[in-house]
């Protein structure tokens, strides 16, 4: 199965206090442990709030919303997608995110839809489509 592991933001990240040389170091090697267990399918780390953007639709209307947002506690900093056997084993995975500042966090994991999730809504043809959009982003 297919995870998404959502790293909630803290007050520090979203005032742009870049993490010291003891965060990165250590998530440095436990990406490495991610990457050698073959589960760390990719992941990035993401910019403050104040450098983005929301744009909600109402219909057929769009309106976008400037950073920075409010509600630090519901915005993601980072991500990951892992590849891994169920949801125990993402969760055991996640318990070994260190930590090393003591900081108060939050990490979400949320499964990624598959094909097979979709059923007979998702036909031949749109699964033939999917298929040649993905090979074509992965080229």
């Amino acid at each position: 199965m297919k995870v998404m592991v959502l790293i909630r933001a803290t007050e520090d990240m979203e005032n742009g206090v870049m993490p010291s040389e003891q965060v990165i170091t250590e998530m440095t090697a436990f990406n490495e442990k991610l990457v050698n267990a073959g589960i760390m399918v990719g992941g990035d780390g993401l910019h403050p709030s104040a450098k983005g953007a929301r744009v909600k639709f109402e219909g057929k209307k769009t309106s976008v919303i400037d950073g920075p947002f409010a509600e630090t506690k519901e915005l993601i900093a980072g991500y990951w997608i892992w590849q891994v056997d169920s949801m125990q084993e993402a969760i055991e995975w996640v318990r070994q995110v260190p930590n090393p500042d003591g900081e108060h966090s939050e990490i979400e994991i949320r499964q990624v839809f598959g094909p097979e999730d979709f059923g007979d809504n998702f036909t031949e043809e749109a699964r033939a489509k999917e298929a040649e959009l993905r090979a074509r982003t992965e080229a």
